[in-house]
C-alpha cells in the first residue's frame, strides 16, 4: 500500500473563530470558579500554549500549588457549558473559516488522512467544531487533554495516524499563530500558514513559505499543501 500523506489541522483561527469570544469565556470560567480575574488571555505568556499547561501555568502561580484531582473536569464542564450558552445566544458570532468544512471532506474523499492538532482540550474543541458542521467521526484527534507543549499534541495525532495508517508520506500541518510557526520549526514540520485578517505577514516573517486566507479556492489550498515546507 502507498503511504498516505496526512494534513494536520488547527481549530481556533484556522477553522473557526469567534473574535476572542472562546478566549474570554476560558477567562469568565476561571473568574466564575477563583473568584478573581484571570492573569492575561495573551497566550504568549505562557511557556506553551496549550490549555492544560496555561491553566496549571495559572494555578501554580495564583496559589502557588499544582492543580488537583478533578479540577480540570470542573473548569472543563463550565467552560464547555458557557461556550453552549453563547452559541445558542449568538450563533452568528461563532464562524467557520470560509470552506473548512467542504476542504476537509474533499480530502478525506481524497484519500488523505485528516487530523486535528489542537492546544485546546478535547471537549471544548470538538463543541466548537460541531457548532460549524464539521464532522470529526473520520478525523485523527489529538488535543491538550494531559499534554504539556503542542509538539507533544501534534506527535501523538502522527502516532495515532502511524498506527492506523503505517508509515506515512508526509505530514503538513495547518495553523494561524507564531506559536504554531515554533512548533513546526521544533518538530520539522510542513507548514501552511492560515490568516484570516489578510495579514500575511504575521506568519510570512516568521518563517512560513505559504500563507493563505481561507479554504475557497481549494485547488490553490492543495498547491499550499504541495509547497509547504518547515518554517525558516
Amino acid at each position: 500500500m502507498q503511504p498516505k500523506k496526512m494534513i494536520l489541522f488547527d481549530v481556533d483561527g484556522t477553522l473557526v473563530y469567534s473574535n476572542k469570544v472562546d478566549s474570554l469565556s476560558f477567562a469568565e470560567t476561571y473568574q466564575a470558579i477563583y473568584e478573581e480575574a484571570f492573569p492575561t488571555i495573551d497566550w504568549r505568556a505562557y511557556p506553551h500554549v496549550t490549555d492544560h499547561t496555561i491553566f496549571g501555568t495559572v494555578i501554580a502561580e495564583r496559589f502557588g500549588r499544582a492543580v488537583r484531582v478533578g479540577e480540570i473536569e470542573t473548569f472543563q464542564d463550565y467552560f464547555v457549558n458557557l461556550l453552549e450558552q453563547k452559541r445558542a445566544a449568538t450563533p452568528e458570532e461563532f464562524k467557520m473559516v470560509p470552506a473548512a468544512r467542504s476542504a476537509i471532506e474533499r480530502l478525506l474523499e481524497e484519500d488523505y488522512v485528516v487530523g486535528i492538532g489542537t492546544g485546546g482540550w478535547e471537549r471544548p474543541a470538538l463543541l466548537k467544531l460541531k457548532h460549524v458542521g464539521i464532522k470529526t467521526d473520520d478525523l485523527i484527534i489529538s488535543a491538550a487533554d494531559n499534554k504539556i507543549t503542542r509538539e507533544d499534541i501534534l506527535q501523538d495525532a502522527i502516532d495515532q495516524a502511524q498506527a492506523q495508517y503505517g508509515q506515512l508520506e508526509r505530514v503538513v500541518y495547518i495553523g494561524d499563530a507564531i506559536w504554531d510557526i515554533k512548533t513546526t520549526r521544533n518538530m520539522a514540520l510542513d507548514f501552511v500558514g492560515l490568516r484570516l485578517q489578510g495579514d500575511f505577514e504575521v506568519l510570512s516573517d516568521a518563517g512560513a513559505n505559504v500563507v493563505l486566507k481561507d479554504y475557497q479556492d481549494y485547488s490553490a489550498f492543495l498547491k499550499a499543501v504541495e509547497l509547504a515546507r518547515p518554517p525558516q
